[in-house]
């Protein structure tokens, strides 16, 4: 199975890819780099066609309230377009656990943009809400909270646990809460719609 990861190279991205390509699939990692951007649209008519399913892990590269919701949108719009004019059968996004409950926070209301984009697309889809961590490269807590002026607080600083999604997973096919623990609860939301390949 063909599968698009946007924001194939970053932290996440990376990860999904290799995963993907140990299970046998043909994955193509999109970046900017590789010459497909979701924000311009260059590559990305190239990269979806033939593509059972598209993986969208892209993130902003600012975190200022305009910019995030910008990138978020015309993004969307862009992959959304492509994606239905080529047929892609799924449609996978990363989101953030409690987005649509924190209006005070831009970029959450850009992730919930974007969710409302993907929902009204017609694609058949699943948003993944996880929840939040930090890597050594991204603006912390307290960055975020100076910048947006925003005192929301992340459910965890780290992931409270490592999981694995396997092709197999019911994850892929169906809505699915789970709860990890930490010291403080964390949960996964997910929301699909219709069915999906499995992969």
């Amino acid at each position: 199975m063909k599968i698009v990861v946007i924001g194939g190279t970053g932290l996440i991205g990376s990860k999904t890819v290799a995963i993907l390509r140990q299970g046998g699939h043909e994955v193509v990692a999109a970046s900017p780099r590789s010459g497909i951007n979701s924000v311009t649209g260059e590559g990305i008519k190239e990269a979806v066609a033939g593509a059972q399913v598209v993986i969208d892990l892209a993130n902003s590269p600012s975190f200022e309230n305009k910019a995030v919701l910008d990138f978020f949108e015309t993004s969307g719009r862009n992959l959304l377009a492509a994606e239905a004019a080529a047929g892609v059968a799924h449609h996978i996004a990363l989101s953030i656990v409690g987005t649509d409950r924190t209006p005070d926070n831009g970029y959450f209301r850009a992730k919930v943009a974007q969710e409302k984009l993907i929902e009204s697309s017609g694609i058949p889809y699943t948003i993944i809400r996880s929840t939040q961590f930090w890597s050594s490269s991204a603006p912390s807590p307290i960055q975020l909270r100076m910048e947006t002026g925003s005192g929301f607080r992340p459910a965890c600083s780290s992931p409270s646990r490592r999981t694995t999604l396997r092709s197999s997973s019911p994850m892929w096919r169906s809505p699915r809460r789970e709860t990890a623990s930490s010291r403080s609860p964390a949960r996964s939301e997910d929301r699909s719609t219709r069915s999906s390949p499995a992969i």
